[in-house]
């Protein structure tokens, strides 16, 4: 049995450059993993998939677990424990898949991108700038960094917040900021915006993960590393963790 660990991938900041022909964004973006961390056990000798920490994990071949060991042209009977929430923008399939490809040998960025804008990335790990649809990934030094992540109970559509996004600069209207998808998200998601408003009023700044649902602020603020709070958007998880180094 092999164990391969896929760390959260958090976005610092994110910043919508443009859109290509096809539709797809150009984004310029910082990148770190942080240690909310899925674990996969590997048998080589085996070819299946199971899931343990979440019951929505599809299995069939659109898992990104499934879809990396294609890409590279092998099998293995995978177990996953499943710790980084699904539809958070933690890219937690991303790590996943890039979990895979470090075990297999790895392959060019160009060549992980084909699984998602963030596989390149979660390949490597660490912290990066990211450009292009994610296939630019340049490494950055490793800085120490405290993160307090608030996990809602609800997920937020990646694909309706670039929508969103898209409705609103049609509009006249370009989102700036340090995420340039927070305004389309709170659109696509009225919890979340009164998740980053009652946030804000209560612990200062605070900032949107990716597309969301998650929320995080850098330091530690609690007096643990996890635990729940109710808000006016519901109960929500927090995780106090670290940046990790790269894989």
């Amino acid at each position: 049995m092999i164990q391969l660990f896929a760390p959260a991938k958090l976005t610092w900041y994110l910043e919508v450059t443009g859109v290509r022909d096809d539709g797809y964004h150009l984004l310029a973006s910082e990148m770190l993993s942080v240690g909310l961390v899925d674990q996969l056990v590997l048998d080589e000798t085996a070819d299946y998939l199971r899931v343990v920490g979440a019951d929505a994990v599809p299995l069939d071949d659109t898992n990104l677990i499934r879809r990396a060991l294609a890409l590279v042209g092998r099998t293995a009977g995978v177990t996953l424990d499943k710790q980084i929430p699904l539809g958070g923008g933690l890219g937690g399939g991303s790590s996943d898949a890039g979990a895979i490809l470090r075990w297999a040998g790895a392959v060019p960025p160009e060549t992980a991108v084909r699984l998602g804008g963030d596989v390149p990335f979660c390949q490597v790990g660490g912290r990066a700038l990211v450009e292009g649809v994610g296939e630019r990934v340049t490494p950055l030094p490793f800085v120490e960094r405290e993160v307090t992540l608030l996990l809602p109970d609800f997920e937020v559509s990646t694909q309706e917040v670039y929508a969103a996004y898209d409705e609103l600069v049609a509009r006249g209207e370009r989102p700036q900021g340090r995420n340039h998808l927070e305004a389309p998200a709170r659109r696509v998601q009225a919890r979340l915006a009164t998740l980053l408003d009652w946030a804000r009023a209560e612990f200062g700044e605070v900032h949107l993960a990716g597309s969301g649902s998650t929320v995080f602020m850098e330091g530690h603020v609690f007096s643990t590393p996890f635990g729940d709070v109710n808000s006016p958007a519901g109960t929500v998880k927090w995780c106090q963790t670290i940046a990790t180094p790269a894989a």
